[in-house]
């Protein structure tokens, strides 16, 4: 495909602005018919090229999609191309939205795209005017739910197509580029790492605003402030058109060179050290009568006192007193390392009592509250700002403490505007449900510029924030990291309170990835002259450790992509069994997994070579040395099997005890942070695939918690009983402590033996081939060589290479044609259920290909089975939802199910139906699908029944907020809609599918899906 060069003219004199070198790359590579792969930082502009291949399709009469991972985005990008061409021209379709679909460009979520592709003739036949496609994000790919959708829609594409990837920037994205041109033809790659606003970063600690490096790149001094702003100004970067033009010298912004380490305050930005200032400005904050003029907020901020000197803190004579540490080519501040070796004296353990010796008083280190944080970050001119907190709950507090505070970071016009815009987006909202939605106090924190941002948030208010901070009327929002996806909303300071986060099962480090994803929002282009990035000191932070992060740009694009049943039968259908495993190979996981292997095969020849070198050497004079240490491996490998025998039999027994449990049975659980009496609500809860019964239990502190196999090292018994009512609800803090108390009043011993363990003689001492491998062992004649532990060393030493070598080798034919094993192993399954007939797809199949979802096997088994044809509206939507519902955390208790015989009958036959296709995924190596989570049920049913917002969220025991709420009911009424599509047309589920749909759909949940 081609295009004229005038397009790239007539585009370029539509901006305000020129383009950067990258930029332009791009788009004359795309105005030369290639497709590109453009990977830069947050904030650099890479949107503009996919904006260019919507320009050219219009101006050539062809279509453009534009596809995004999530709905904001697209929302949001939506917004921008109808601002530029106009809402006839431009057309949305996510997964409950469509507007004019058939428009020019049209943009959608990836997963949209996905579906048009599958359900199109081969070929793409149903795609002949579509010209481009663009896919802004393309890094989602690697996600590990949703990645594999980005790679089938690069497969699949018809060739005509030219593919516009955007991504963040990645260390492998020259690899990344050559799939592409393997799937997709030539395909220029575009990589830039230059930030078009520089990004200072910095560490909050002992009430000092410190520069966590002091040198460069080069290892020439950092520059100070004047000298910074002055090469930002006079230089290209602000001097092209739009990007921000050079202010005058009177301006805020016309700062002269600075010499030495001095930094140059800008007029109006406050003092940064002491006390310079703060009343003056904090006074104004309180009361309501604003704060520095605009002029002053956006000037170049004033810059730390690392930097300048001020309060003595850090004017680099922490380098004096020792050698310094450089990370990345760069020295740490030696002030930083100072600090933490402090601290670490300071600590319980620590390896020091300090320099005023035992008597001393320990170093404590001031950890600033978030008020605190907001106040520093307005008074040192560093607003606006995001604050990563990586807690929702944490997030809301943030703001409540800083509403509490008196914090102000509006004047009245501000507020104004702010007031009209709430009123404007939210006048759908029912006036019932507000006070549920917590509006008052959410309003309250926008009224005085400080928001939070988080997923359980109602989406419209994330959305009001996100206009709002654009526009500059909210000053701080305390986000989580869904903040740094896509979303438009860069900052001139991003602080993050911690380096760690939970992970939804445990506590760990942010990767360098995360870092540079979270701090890239930080600088604004064409307002900012440099961004800041802020960490907050906490106990036991390393300096060193944090400089890492900050350098490191390793961020390696891994494939995320698998076979999934609908796909295997999609592309059955469409291309048949052998063509479909040939495409599959070509996909981006097996092009990193073949690179892998020829790497691998090397080191598996080189060590084969000195294994052979090595036994040539292994030799004694009174027998044969490798024979003699062969034996003596044989004896262990039998020990460890005989050992394994045992625990397994124990573990048989432990797990047909569980089976053998009853509610209302007392048991102890042993050890672990469940250890003590608790009481079994649910024996047959999660009883499915491998791990064996798993029991939901009340402990006696009350807690609802899911036991295994691993909780109980012996078989365990039932200590006594107590009753459980009918009408028990674990959600219910009133039900769980009058169970705990009748728990603790049972006449059992909590101290009692869980169960017991019987004698048994070991089984190694009656094995007859362990004896008679000991007997030619000591009959040997290398047993009696007074060498035979320097022979068995170096037989230990051929033994460990040889292992080594065995396990690459492995590798080497895991990773060859992996994911075309998989496709087969998938096959197999369908086959084996009667979704494939060989190169046919069954009738059942063909339903099977039209469902979209994790959990699409067990939903085309509910329906083939016909157990959901004879609910209500309320009960089709409360089953469902057990299959796009997964509870956050440790939230596994078993609700109180609504909805009378029917729909428990009902929940039960699903839960046999997971457990039967487990075992045939088991079968075939496979492990796909989840049991039905039972959690959203109570919600679901509630709702289509027509109660109150505030009734479904307080009575559904689960901690659900409204965003919680409003993103399961969209995923339920997504299915939904897949189901009254896909059933039979003379099937009762296809009308009560609809029906259930509409009684979802009303109050916040019509109101988020219309927006």
């Amino acid at each position: 495909m081609s295009s004229t060069p005038e397009a790239l003219v007539e585009f370029a004199a539509s901006l305000p602005f020129g383009f950067d070198p990258f930029q332009l790359e791009a788009l004359s590579a795309l105005a030369a018919g290639e497709g590109v792969l453009v990977a830069a930082p947050t904030g650099a502009g890479k949107t503009v090229v996919g904006e260019f291949a919507a320009h050219l399709a219009l101006s050539t009469g062809t279509r453009c999609f534009y596809t995004t991972p999530i709905k904001a985005l697209s929302n949001q990008k939506y917004t921008d191309l109808v601002a530029r061409y106009g809402a006839d021209r431009v057309g949305l379709l996510t997964g409950d939205t469509s507007r004019n679909g058939s428009a020019p460009v049209v943009v959608m979520t990836t997963e949209v795209l996905r579906n048009m592709l599958y359900a199109g003739p081969v070929g793409g036949g149903g795609l002949d005017t579509l010209a481009y496609v663009v896919m802004d994000e393309v890094h989602y790919l690697a996600d590990r739910q949703r990645g594999a959708v980005w790679e089938e829609v690069i497969i699949h594409l018809p060739a005509h197509v030219r593919l516009v990837s955007l991504s963040a920037t990645v260390s492998n994205a020259e690899e990344f580029g050559e799939w592409l041109v393997t799937v997709r033809g030539h395909t220029r790659v575009i990589v830039s790492d230059h930030r078009p606003v520089p990004l200072w970063q910095h560490v909050l600690a002992d009430r000092t605003l410190h520069d966590l490096f002091l040198e460069d790149g080069s290892g020439a001094p950092a520059p100070s402030a004047g000298a910074a702003v002055a090469r930002a100004v006079s230089g290209e970067e602000l001097a092209r058109p739009g990007w921000g033009a050079p202010p005058t010298s009177g301006s805020a912004r016309a700062v002269p060179p600075a010499t030495g380490s001095a930094r140059t305050v800008p007029p109006g930005a406050g003092g940064r050290s002491g006390d310079r200032g703060r009343g003056g400005e904090r006074a104004r904050r309180r009361d309501g009568r604003g704060r520095a003029d605009d002029a002053a907020r956006t000037s170049t901020p004033a810059v730390p006192a690392a930097r300048a000197g001020g309060n003595g803190a850090a004017r680099g004579d922490g380098a004096a007193r020792g050698a310094t540490a450089k990370v990345g080519g760069r020295v740490v501040n030696p002030d930083l390392v100072r600090l933490a070796r402090e601290e670490n004296r300071a600590m319980p353990g620590g390896y020091g009592r300090g320099r005023g010796g035992p008597g001393a008083p320990r170093r404590r280190m001031w950890v600033p509250g978030r008020p605190e944080v907001v106040e520093r970050l307005d008074r040192d001119g560093l607003l606006p700002a995001i604050v990563f907190v990586f807690s929702r709950a944490g997030c809301d507090d943030a703001v409540t403490s800083c509403v509490r505070a008196g914090l102000r970071l509006v004047g009245p016009a501000e507020q104004q505007r702010i007031r009209t815009i709430v009123r404007e987006r939210t006048t759908g909202i029912p006036d019932a449900d507000l006070g549920v939605l917590g509006y008052w106090a959410w309003l309250e924190g926008l009224e005085r510029g400080i928001a939070s941002h988080h997923a359980g948030m109602l989406p419209t208010f994330k959305e009001i924030v996100e206009e709002l901070f654009v526009q500059g009327l909210v000053r701080v929002v305390f986000a989580t990291e869904t903040l740094a996806l896509g979303i438009n909303m860069p900052a001139r300071t991003v602080v993050l309170e911690r380096l760690t986060k939970f992970n939804g099962e445990s506590r760990v480090d942010i990767t360098p990835g995360e870092y540079t994803q979270l701090t890239g929002r930080a600088g604004r282009r064409g307002i900012d002259v440099e961004g800041h990035a802020v960490v907050l000191w906490q106990p036991g932070l390393d300096p060193l450790a944090l400089a890492g992060l900050a350098s490191t740009r390793t961020y390696p694009l891994r494939s995320s992509f698998r076979p999934s049943y609908n796909m295997a039968v999609n592309l059955v259908g469409r291309l048949g069994a052998d063509r479909a495993r040939t495409v599959l190979e070509s996909s981006f996981a097996q092009f990193q997994a073949d690179r892998d292997v020829v790497g691998l095969a090397r080191v598996v020849a080189r060590n084969t070579e000195a294994i052979d070198e090595m036994r040539a050497q292994l030799s004694c004079d009174r027998g044969d040395a490798a024979e003699y240490d062969r034996i003596r491996r044989d004896i262990r490998e039998r020990e460890a099997a005989l050992s394994r025998e045992g625990t397994a039999r124990r573990r048989a027994e432990s797990a047909a005890a569980l089976g053998r449990l009853r509610t209302g049975d007392i048991v102890r659980v042993p050890a672990g942070r469940r250890s003590g009496l608790a009481v079994v609500l649910d024996a047959d809860a999660g009883a499915v695939g491998a791990e064996g019964p798993r029991p939901v239990v009340l402990t006696a502190d009350k807690q609802v918690r899911r036991l295994s196999l691993v909780d109980f090292p012996v078989a365990v018994e039932p200590l006594g009983r107590v009753r459980v009512p009918r009408s028990f609800n674990p959600r219910s803090p009133q039900s769980r402590r009058d169970l705990a108390s009748s728990l603790r009043a049972a006449d059992v011993d909590p101290d009692g033996p869980p169960g017991r363990r019987a004698k048994a003689r070991s089984a190694a001492a009656d094995d007859a081939e362990l004896a008679r491998l000991r007997r030619a062992l000591r009959a040997h004649p290398v047993h009696d060589c007074p060498r035979r532990e320097e022979h068995l060393r170096s037989a230990e030493q051929v033994n460990r290479l040889a292992k080594e070598t065995a396990a690459i080798s492995r590798k080497v034919e895991g990773r060859t044609n992996t994911v075309a094993k998989t496709f087969d192993r998938v096959r197999a399954a369908l086959a084996e259920l009667g979704y494939l007939d060989g190169d046919t797809v069954t009738d059942a199949g063909r339903v099977l290909a039209r469902i979209y979802s994790d959990q699409d096997l067990l939903v085309a088994e509910c329906l083939r089975a016909g157990i959901w044809e004879d609910l209500t509206a309320p009960a089709l939507a409360a089953a469902v939802s057990s299959l796009v519902f997964e509870p956050r955390g440790d939230d596994v208790g078993v609700p109180a199910l609504p909805g009378g015989a029917a729909l428990r009958d009902c929940l039960d036959e699903m839960s046999r139906l997971a457990f039967r296709l487990a075992a045939t995924e088991q079968g075939h190596r496979l492990s796909f699908l989840r049991p039905p989570e039972l959690g959203f049920v109570p919600a679901a049913h509630d709702w289509a029944v027509g109660r109150p917002l505030e009734r479904v969220l307080t009575d559904s025991g689960l901690e659900l907020t409204a965003g919680d709420f409003v993103r399961w009911m969209r995923q339920l009424l997504d299915l939904l809609d897949q189901i009254a599509k896909v059933a039979p047309d003379d099937s009762r589920v296809r009308r009560t599918a609809r029906s259930a749909m509409d009684a979802l759909r009303r109050g916040v949940v019509a109101y988020a899906s219309s927006v």
